[in-house]
């Protein structure tokens, strides 16, 4: 239990620091807000992310089987850009249009495929110690 709080607060931080370069690098936001937004605000918004990722995200993505069997997994690039887009609609002041939701959601996922590999790299490598 205490390893699956401390990868979720390192999924917690490093979302939150994604999603501030994306909002930097893509963002449009109501008179500038993503400009003047703070550390809490990414740190609500990263939050807000890793909850949907890890409830709404299944779900969306047995309802999307069809397309993403028909592209080949394609479609699970829009799937992370809308829980992406999803997630930034519910953070108070930040904005992002969709398809710069998909390319965060693209960052994003590398980005928690790398952490995760050495997590569970590290992890083992603790085990076979023991």
């Amino acid at each position: 239990m205490k390893q699956q709080m401390m990868m979720f607060a390192i999924r917690w931080i490093l979302n939150s620091f994604g999603l501030w370069i994306a909002v930097r690098v893509f963002g449009t936001g109501y008179s500038g807000a993503e400009i003047d937004a703070g550390v809490a605000v990414f740190l609500l918004a990263g939050l807000i992310f890793s909850v949907v990722n890890a409830i709404l995200k299944p779900i969306v993505i047995i309802l999307a089987l069809p397309a993403i069997l028909l592209t080949l997994g394609l479609f699970t690039i829009i799937v992370n850009g809308f829980m992406v887009w999803i997630s930034l609609k519910l953070a108070p002041g930040l904005q992002m249009t969709f398809w710069h939701s998909v390319l965060t959601g693209l960052v994003l996922s590398l980005v928690n495929y790398v952490v995760s590999s050495v997590l569970e790299l590290e992890y083992s490598n603790m085990r076979k110690e023991q």
